[in-house]
């Protein structure tokens, strides 16, 4: 029996769609943005203009366009679309899924895309469901999620995946959103009298953080709260629509901006390494975090080249905690400026980690017995019987230990390791280039010392 009413259903619910939904891009000369996927002869464009899309996890953050270019792929090669929210579908649905898949492509040859937002909820179980059917090709899975799907998605799903990293959306390709919106008779506003000042789209371009759906959310709440036939949008009525901006931390930006904040201070950058920070504590990042992080730096990038730098960092976590936010962002920031404009040396980073490379991979070196603890380490005497070690025991070749303060200068010819290595190079940075001016001194005499 015809449905006579499903027309009119269907345009009550056309009605009531918010913008973003209706602007979603129908083809591939829609989508605005992500020209490393969907340039002339890059990857992810290749699959889809050849059909040979495999499954693919999305990933990256909000409103950049996965849903959206999970359904231009399902258009782009015919396939049939069935969509669900990882977070609300169950194993039952996901065995009718597959059911209908295979009976769909016995009797019509058509294959089934199933696109499972926020995959990252998927649970064990269901994952389990779909790695035999994902992996026979019976149906072709795309993934969304915001988080870092090597984190976060199981990694027997990732093996059978193709991944693409979605970039947040441009100033200008936020801008060029908008105005095809203000534009499209269709589904946005041209059919309408609206006056959009260049300043006032800049506004949501800047605020949106490269969210398409959040700039265009913004454009309707300005054109539909003015109540007016002609509509004017300027600075205020755009910073009115859209209201504070969001920091933008989701996709694993806790590690992220980390990582810039680290490389920032390493490079000597303390206007690039106080934004990161400001970044994060804007984010609601733990403060103690951060402190933790550049101390942990003070020692590997810093190291010797200024012994004060750990000393610093120290007390820069110590307050930190005493004394909590919003006041923390100021010991922060003078600790990061400091440590970013300090000499810097990773000597120490390097000695450290070739030694624990020796030890972990080299044969172990035994402690000399002229070094070993003389109340702890029993040797035989001449009559067999155990004694212990003593200042002036000598080991097989002779060698007793030298007591180096009984040295006028506090070297001696001694062999500390009983094989040769060298492991900490200073540099010539900071103070570092006085401890390498004295340690050349030192293993010079220590050597002409234990030749003669």
């Amino acid at each position: 029996m015809t449905d006579l009413w499903a027309a009119k259903r269907e345009d009550a619910r056309q009605g009531v769609q918010p913008l973003a939904v209706r602007m979603r891009p129908r083809t591939i000369a829609e989508v605005v943005g992500q020209r490393h996927l969907l340039g002339e002869g890059k990857l992810l464009r290749r699959m889809i203009d050849a059909d040979a899309i495999m499954s693919l996890i999305l990933h990256g953050p909000p409103g950049t366009g996965k849903t959206t270019l999970a359904e231009v792929i399902a258009g782009a090669t015919n396939r049939r679309f069935v969509r669900e929210n990882a977070a609300s579908v169950g194993v039952k649905r996901i065995r009718e899924i597959i059911d209908e898949a295979d009976r769909v492509l016995g009797d019509t040859d058509r294959r089934t895309i199933l696109f499972l937002d926020e995959i990252h909820r998927f649970t064990k179980s269901q994952q389990d469901v779909l790695l035999g059917d994902v992996e026979r090709g019976l149906i072709t899975l795309i993934g969304a999620t915001t988080e870092n799907p090597l984190f976060s998605v199981n990694s027997a799903l990732i093996s059978r995946s193709t991944l693409f990293r979605l970039e947040s959306l441009t100033e200008d390709e936020i801008v060029e959103v908008l105005k095809r919106a203000i534009a499209d008779r269709e589904r946005g506003f041209g059919t309408m009298a609206i006056d959009a000042h260049e300043d006032a789209l800049r506004v949501w371009a800047v605020k949106s953080e490269g969210d398409a759906r959040r700039a265009l959310t913004a454009l309707e709440v300005a054109i539909k709260s003015s109540g007016n036939e002609r509509v004017v949008i300027d600075k205020q009525l755009a910073e009115d629509s859209i209201q504070q901006k969001v920091a933008v931390y989701g996709d694993d930006g806790h590690y992220d901006a980390a990582s810039a904040m680290i490389k920032s201070v390493r490079g000597s950058d303390p206007d690039a390494a106080v934004y990161w920070i400001a970044r994060m504590l804007d984010a609601g990042e733990d403060p103690r975090f951060i402190a933790r992080r550049l101390a942990i730096l003070a020692s590997e990038d810093v190291g010797n080249a200024d012994p004060r730098a750990v000393v610093i960092a120290q007390s820069c976590w110590d307050l930190v905690e005493r004394i909590g936010m919003p006041e923390a962002r100021i010991t922060l920031g003078q600790c990061a400026t400091y440590l970013a404009c300090a000499p810097k040396s990773n000597a120490a980073y390097r000695a450290i980690d070739a030694a624990l490379e020796d030890v972990r991979t080299g044969r172990v070196i035994p402690v000399p017995l002229y070094l070993r603890d003389p109340n702890s380490s029993p040797v035989a005497d001449d009559t067999g019987r155990g004694t212990r070690v003593k200042d002036n025991i000598r080991d097989r070749g002779g060698e007793s230990y030298e007591y180096s303060h009984a040295h006028g200068d506090g070297i001696t010819g001694q062999d500390y390791l009983g094989v040769e290595r060298t492991y900490y190079e200073p540099t010539d940075e900071g103070a570092e280039r006085v401890l390498k001016e004295r340690l050349e001194r030192v293993r010079e005499r220590r050597r002409k010392r234990r030749e003669s």
